[in-house]
């Protein structure tokens, strides 16, 4: 009975560390304002991507590893917000599983009105992706305009978590 526990606990560890999303949330941008603000006494990472986004893709990988260092401290979060088109999110959901995204994932279901609100989050964004902006306690504290490099990325969040 004593393995069989032991078993049981071992499972739920590994489950709970490799939790997935199996439904991704679409929201418009208001919604995703309002999501931001919400996490106002954390530093927030929020990285805007594509499954269709080459160097999107490629940076995940390291988005993935610092949020799993960083998944027991309770002044950190971390938010990829997807830009493909709500017709793909059977798409989206089947790409978390995939590559094994555990930060929360959303799809911003408000391209239309893109030109509303990408100067909304950043007056100098152009509108491409990849785009990672930071967030400590409400404030939006830098923007990455392009794909971002494990160490820069590290680096801003260490800076910012202090």
């Amino acid at each position: 009975m004593k393995n069989l526990l032991t078993l049981l606990t071992v499972f739920l560890c590994v489950t709970a560390f490799n939790a997935q999303q199996t439904e991704v949330p679409s929201m418009k941008y208001e919604d995703l304002e309002k999501r931001i603000q919400k996490e106002n006494d954390k530093l927030l990472v929020v990285n805007f991507w594509a499954t269709t986004c080459a160097p999107c893709v490629k940076e995940l990988p390291d988005f993935m590893e610092i949020n799993h260092k960083l998944k027991d401290n309770p002044k950190f979060k971390m938010i990829l917000v997807s830009l493909d088109r709500l017709v793909d999110k059977e798409r989206v959901i089947k790409f978390i599983k995939n590559k094994n995204l555990t930060a929360e994932v959303i799809l911003l279901d408000d391209i239309k009105r893109m030109n509303t609100w990408i100067p909304r989050f950043e007056k100098n964004w152009d509108g491409n992706i990849p785009v990672t902006i930071f967030y400590k306690n409400g404030q939006k504290v830098h923007f990455n305009d392009g794909e971002m490099s494990k160490e820069d990325l590290e680096k801003t969040i260490n800076d910012n978590l202090q």
